[in-house]
């Protein structure tokens, strides 16, 4: 079912401290309406040289149902090749079950990882039933698509077929990673290889699965004449604690140092436990670097994002719209955490400044439903505005707003928490596209900063109290945690080591044997702290 949204969403964004140091600007999404767009989530893409999407793979249907028999139906794989004419409002499509047999089920598998390089789209695995192999499986396959010819069949009805080319490789059976590209070298950056039927008990429930992460950065060169396609310099590098994520968002970045390169942001799921990544991983031609001095709490799933870089004062932003978060903030800008890790409406920002130090922004302005998760954003095409490495730089536009690109597809969902009760009805894949301009040159004030007053969330109860006082906190890291108790004074008159896992947690202080009066409650880390003033009666 197509929604039309009627109204103009403007998500008011500052990025920076003073007015008098850095650009500030908001971000303004404007509802489009597109003939024939097609419902469709988790896909692929890429422009022809006149400004075309050219859409392929990913699902028709909304989030997948739980039940071996009814998750990932064939019936719901994208099955067609779709172009868009965003200038002219027209749409093309066609089907692709008459395609070479191995490409077209490659191509109509979902969670695919993509790249563009000039006029050809590179497309990597995939999840999807294969009717050839009679199971569901992760394509080992990397398939070349000339984008202006393919556009041009598709738009005229003739033979698809001389415009796609493809090669199999074991290190390409992935899905759910994402693909990068810097200096001619392609990086497929965690992911799984997965074979069978979903099944959430287990793979050795039901008709059971197979399920391996790459936990591996994976890079190679792509040598294509247009005729001939191989793969050369192929290397990998594993690291099974902190690469162990896929359905994440990966962004390109311009570093503090000036070097570019990508970060891949949260993900799912930890080693330990079925709840996703807080940290990120930096990758640049040198290697990856593992941030645990940073939480991304606001956004885990992959969604619609733009990377924006601020070359005058060496920042880099990174936008993410709606999708799937493990918290939220509340009203009074709290942290809330729900490890079902629901559908979101918020729209977030992760900010890096020169010194490389990360903070987390929530934008006073929401998505106007529950709906982001494996959508995706289509630049605009402007050298001026882009970098090669397709980054916004914010210091190059215009004052006044300006559009840079649109926000395309997507799962939208009817309530936040659907999976323990998903029989296909409670979501759908959106066709909607939102326009995006950024209005530089405006300031938005009503965002709020994640700081350790919102992250720790400490409160105490009852206050004032005669002698035992309740705690209640959040540990956001496996850093060491402290709660220290101080008189008006300084004094230190108690101290608490907290050694307990990432999440909500309490504890009781009993202080019946001291004074009444006023003192100061604080949980700390390294670097970091919040504070809260207590009365004992």
């Amino acid at each position: 079912m197509k929604k039309v949204y009627n109204s103009l969403f403007i998500l008011a964004l500052l990025l920076s401290n003073s007015l008098f140091s850095q650009d500030v600007f908001t971000v303004e999404i404007d509802p489009l309406v597109i003939t024939e767009a097609p419902n469709v989530h988790s896909f692929s893409w890429g422009k022809t040289s006149d400004d075309k999407w050219v859409i392929i793979g990913g699902r028709i249907d909304g989030l997948h149902q739980r039940q071996p028999f009814a998750a990932f139906l064939e019936n719901s794989n994208n099955k067609d090749i779709t172009v868009i004419d965003i200038a002219t409002n027209q749409t093309w499509s066609r089907s692709l079950q008459n395609i070479t047999t191995s490409i077209f089920e490659q191509l109509q598998s979902t969670n695919q990882e993509f790249i563009q390089r000039d006029n050809t789209l590179y497309i990597i695995g995939g999840y999807g039933y294969s009717p050839t192999a009679g199971d569901h499986i992760t394509y080992p396959n990397l398939t070349a698509i000339d984008l202006d010819e393919v556009a041009n069949a598709v738009i005229n009805n003739t033979d698809l077929n001389p415009y796609f080319r493809q090669i199999s490789d074991p290190n390409l059976a992935s899905t759910g990673g994402q693909l990068g590209l810097l200096d001619d070298v392609f990086y497929l950056c965690g992911g799984q290889f997965f074979e069978g039927r979903y099944n959430p008990m287990g793979p050795d429930h039901g008709p059971g699965f197979e399920q391996e992460y790459t936990d591996e950065i994976r890079k190679f060169n792509v040598v294509d004449d247009g005729t001939n396609l191989s793969l050369t310099n192929y290397s990998a590098v594993n690291d099974v604690d902190n690469l162990h994520r896929r359905d994440y968002n990966m962004a390109p970045q311009i570093f503090p140092n000036g070097e570019a390169g990508f970060t891949m942001f949260s993900g799912v799921f930890q080693q330990e436990v079925d709840l996703p990544f807080l940290n990120s991983v930096d990758i640049t031609p040198n290697g990856h670097t593992v941030n645990n001095n940073f939480n991304q709490y606001l956004s885990q799933y992959h969604s619609a994002k733009i990377p924006i870089y601020d070359d005058a004062n060496n920042t880099m932003h990174t936008i993410f719209f709606g999708g799937m978060s493990q918290y939220t903030l509340d009203e009074n800008g709290n942290l809330v955490q729900d490890d079902n890790v629901p559908f979101v409406k918020t729209i977030s920002k992760v900010t890096r400044s020169n010194s490389g130090a990360m903070t987390e922004t929530k934008l006073e302005i929401e998505m106007p439903s529950l709906l982001g998760s494996g959508a995706e954003f289509i630049p605009i095409t402007n050298t001026s505005f882009y970098t090669s490495e397709d980054i916004l730089n914010i210091n190059n536009l215009p004052e006044g707003p300006t559009l840079v690109g649109y926000i395309f597809g997507g799962i939208d969902s009817s309530q936040e928490n659907i999976f323990f009760i998903n029989n296909g009805t409670q979501s759908s894949a959106s066709n909607v596209i939102f326009k995006v301009f950024i209005n530089k040159g405006i300031l938005g004030v009503n965002d709020i900063e994640l700081n350790n007053e919102s992250v720790y969330n400490l409160s105490v109860f009852p206050n004032p109290s005669k002698d035992i006082f309740t705690l209640n906190f959040f540990v956001p890291s496996t850093k060491a945690h402290i709660i220290e108790v101080n008189d008006l004074l300084g004094k230190l008159i108690k101290r608490v080591e907290i050694i307990e896992p990432i999440g909500n947690h309490s504890i009781t202080i009993d202080l019946s044997s001291f004074a009444s009066g006023e003192y100061f409650v604080t949980l700390k880390s390294e670097g970091s702290s919040t504070l809260k003033k207590i009365i004992k009666l």
